[in-house]
């Protein structure tokens, strides 16, 4: 009768070697799950205080003497308004901001159907203001469109934007989990329903609303015959 084969000479150190990688990929997990960003989301629609219209008109650069106002509705996942932002706003901020001809106000245009990250970005470029730091933030959202633009849930990439720009994270942290800005930004894109805004961008010059986008030389014909109509 055949003896069975005798079992191979357990191997302990190669048992252990096992056992302490499956523990550190226990300990990563665990630390992704804890640390992770938490996704967020802010409510549509949602009510709107006192507090979110009070002395706030929007997000404003430039003089205020300034006698010529321009408004932008845009809205942040809209390519088009990534487009002027990146292309033709560093013109009109030399041209005629810097140049105390017109004073800019921005405000949020979030089309939730077809954006879904739009409405967080627009609250993420507000916990930047709530730090002095809403311009510097609202650009890297925008210059940074690509990358956010496709994600299931964008909160960690607008966590990382804030950082890079030198926010409080911590702040910023609790800025977005609390909604704070909801208020406003319903606030915002229902003035601009009601001034007969329908797309992103458009612009607000003069009394008369602008759809689409604009270039910069467009915007400086514009503003350069307003100023003539004031001085007759």
């Amino acid at each position: 009768m055949a003896k069975k084969a005798a079992p191979p000479p357990s191997n302990p150190t190669r048992f252990y070697a096992i056992l302490g990688g499956l523990a550190v990929v226990g300990v990563g997990v665990i630390y992704y799950l804890v640390a992770a960003p938490k996704s967020i989301s802010i409510p549509i629609p949602t009510t709107i205080a006192v507090s979110d219209t009070s002395g706030f008109r929007g997000y404003l650069l430039g003089s205020s003497a300034a006698k010529i106002e321009i408004t932008e509705f845009a809205d942040y996942q809209c390519p088009a308004c990534q487009s002027f932002e990146i292309l033709q706003f560093d013109v009109v901020k030399r041209d005629l901001i810097d140049a105390g001809k017109i004073r800019w106000r921005y405000r949020d245009f979030p089309l939730d159907p077809i954006h879904p990250n739009a409405r967080l970005a627009a609250h993420a470029a507000a916990c930047g203001d709530d730090q002095g730091k809403f311009w510097e933030l609202h650009r890297a959202i925008y210059e940074n469109q690509s990358a956010w633009f496709p994600s299931r849930s964008a909160t960690g990439f607008f966590r990382d934007y804030a950082k890079t720009v030198g926010l409080d994270q911590a702040k910023f942290d609790e800025c977005m989990r609390s909604g704070k800005f909801a208020g406003r930004i319903q606030a915002s894109l229902n003035e601009g329903n009601a001034l007969g805004v329908s797309s992103t961008p458009s612009f607000v010059i003069g009394g008369r609303l602008y759809r689409g986008a604009m270039t910069s030389d467009s915007l400086v014909a514009i503003a350069g015959r307003l100023a003539a109509d004031s001085t007759k």
